[in-house]
């Protein structure tokens, strides 16, 4: 079999087969950043859930961390394939199931799933703001909300950024547990093209393609790592800032 992956026909085939592949690779990119929206959305609003002195809050919150941390997400995402339909029948009062496209299913699951994972970040990253920045932006009359979202967060984004673009890495490869359920993303249909050649090339394209969503972004995390290591330099404010002492 080994030997087949040397084969310049099978490479050929592989090749010409590359459309197929490529619609995979456009609709893997459109669950990401779809489910990416989703997850930053709730786990922003669950992070700052997890930090408030409401406990009713608190505990949304966490349920909701434990409960999607702690199943796997092959389980969610079949879920929603067979248990979708039929809640939204339930909701809608329709008359027969409402099916669910490949493409909700793909940005709803990794989107909840993930965002369980982005409020833990969110969270830490709130708590390392020290407190009494709160205390004073409500002493100048800014309501906890106006806090969150004008002093607070923009702080915090700036100490979580290299975990969350592991977050989004993580999210990518997530996608493909759409294969499972005929998604059609680049897992799917790489599978396709195996199942009907039996050409393992169609899963080194895959990893390919994959490859090439995921290395960018591996690169961003490792830059921000290097980055916020970096200590910030006082800046020079002419009249004010002392001039260094040269020494004799």
């Amino acid at each position: 079999m080994l030997d087949g992956l040397f084969d310049p026909r099978r490479w050929q085939i592989t090749l010409a087969s590359m459309d197929s592949f490529w619609q995979g690779f456009g609709f893997t990119l459109q669950v990401t950043i779809a489910g990416l929206a989703i997850s930053l959305v709730l786990g922003c609003i669950l992070g700052v859930f997890s930090t408030t002195r409401s406990r009713i809050l608190r505990a949304i919150s966490r349920v909701y961390v434990e409960f999607f941390q702690n199943t796997p997400l092959p389980v969610q995402v079949f879920f929603y394939y067979m248990a979708g339909p039929r809640v939204l029948q339930a909701i809608l009062g329709a008359p027969s199931p409402v099916r669910l496209s490949s493409f909700a299913i793909g940005a709803l699951g990794v989107g909840l799933y993930h965002a369980a994972y982005i409020s833990e970040v969110i969270r830490t990253g709130i708590e390392s703001v020290p407190r009494g920045q709160m205390e004073a932006a409500q002493s100048q009359g800014f309501t906890r909300a106006q806090a969150y979202m004008l002093i607070i967060l923009p702080q915090t984004f700036k100490v979580i950024l290299p975990p969350l673009c592991n977050q989004a890495l993580n999210l990518v490869k997530n996608t493909s547990v759409l294969a499972l359920i005929a998604g059609g993303d680049l897992m799917y249909n790489a599978d396709n093209f195996v199942s009907t050649y039996g050409y393992l090339q169609g899963y080194i394209m895959a990893c390919v393609l994959y490859f090439i969503i995921c290395f960018p972004l591996a690169l961003l995390v490792q830059w921000l790592e290097k980055r916020s290591k970096v200590r910030p330099r006082a800046k020079k404010i002419p009249g004010i800032t002392p001039e260094p002492t040269k020494e004799a």
